[in-house]
């Protein structure tokens, strides 16, 4: 510092900070050697304290307003400075102006995928952010424990560490709560509230009030966002039947209105139709497979068939498929099976159709 500067400090004899960035939380104001004259001015503006230090030492703490600097008004430093009856030489001491206001829409969010056990879902990852409000209410334990001799500290540099709180206060609170994960977007207002209730403790032992913590937004891997919509969209649709078949009868529609199709391609939408109505034909019959394909044998499932008023069974299907072979048992016959309220004709049974197809017809009378 020269000349100049060292003399202009031992002139000024007001202390105060006006605050242009809306950004910082503490500043320092800076004097030549950090010497205070007897009786220098302090101004505390509104949203203010000053927190005078001395030796590394918090001694006395300033509210909104303008003082004298005198032993009456600094009475922790008195004590430390010995003054019993005044002083009159200039006296050194930090001091530091904390802002007090509310700084707003700070933002939290989790850096990386949080991992949590869904009821329905099961293991899933997770993104969650949003914003929160805080304020600094205890300016001796904030430079204490946080701001130490930093003479200009701002926001950004308590945010990574209050955004930590946040997260790890979030994936405890995930754990408890254990809301559904399709339930979470009908949620946020509570777990904005559980969460400030919980990061509350943390918080002040730092010298902060969380003013207002806000969930908003949830999300999920995108491969898991797709599985749940397909799951929607098939619980939408119901009958998958119904719409396989509208949905090839309009292919078949667009294709025959498409005029850039040739001779080749109309022939192909032709065979395509013809199948396409063989299909849908059997299906309107109250036949749901088609004929061509013959299903699986599930050789656990039993059947019961009431034959010439007398009840046979439990026989599991390749012994209903012979009696079919044989003619016991025909398209009419009664069957029923687990599961079913009321005994059906076999030809009702999707199961049992492709049978009564493969089955030779009855052989001509009188040969």
């Amino acid at each position: 510092m020269g000349l100049w500067s060292k003399i202009k400090g031992e002139f000024i004899d007001i202390i105060e900070w006006l605050d242009d960035t809306n950004e910082t939380l503490v500043y320092r104001f800076e004097r030549y050697e950090n010497e205070i004259k007897n009786g220098a001015k302090l101004v505390v503006r509104e949203g203010q304290n000053a927190v005078f230090v001395n030796k590394g030492q918090i001694a006395d703490i300033f509210t909104p307003g303008m003082y004298t600097l005198t032993t009456e008004n600094m009475p922790v430093m008195s004590t430390l400075m010995g003054w019993k009856y005044g002083f009159n030489s200039p006296f050194k001491a930090e001091v530091y102006f904390v802002s007090m206001r509310i700084f707003t829409n700070l933002k939290w969010g989790t850096p990386n995928p949080v991992m949590m056990r869904d009821p329905e879902l099961g293991p899933v990852r997770l993104r969650a952010r949003g914003s929160y409000t805080i304020r600094i209410t205890e300016p001796a334990t904030f430079i204490k424990n946080i701001v130490g001799t930093d003479g200009n500290f701002t926001q950004e540099e308590v945010a990574n560490h209050l955004r930590n709180i946040l997260i790890t206060s979030f994936v405890d609170l995930s754990g408890e709560t254990k809301i559904p994960i399709l339930d979470l977007a009908a949620k946020y207002e509570d777990l904005s509230k559980l969460l400030l209730e919980k990061t509350k403790v943390d918080f002040e032992n730092y010298g902060i009030t969380v003013e207002k913590i806000l969930v908003e937004n949830i999300t999920l891997p995108e491969e898991v966002e797709k599985a749940i919509d397909a799951r929607g969209s098939i619980g939408i649709i119901g009958n998958l039947n119904a719409y396989t078949q509208y949905q090839a009868a309009q292919s078949i529609k667009d294709f025959a209105q498409n005029p850039s199709n040739n001779m080749a391609a109309g022939g192909m939408g032709m065979g395509m139709g013809m199948a396409m109505g063989n299909v849908m034909s059997q299906s309107m019959a109250g036949n749901q497979v088609p004929t061509m394909q013959a299903p699986p044998p599930q050789m656990t499932e039993k059947y019961y068939v009431y034959q010439n008023n007398q009840q046979i069974g439990p026989v599991d299907l390749l012994e209903v498929s012979k009696m079919i072979q044989t003619g016991t048992v025909n398209r009419s016959t009664m069957v029923w099976k687990p599961g079913m309220a009321n005994w059906v004709t076999a030809e009702t049974i999707s199961e049992l159709v492709a049978y009564f197809n493969q089955a030779p017809p009855p052989p001509p009378m009188g040969n």
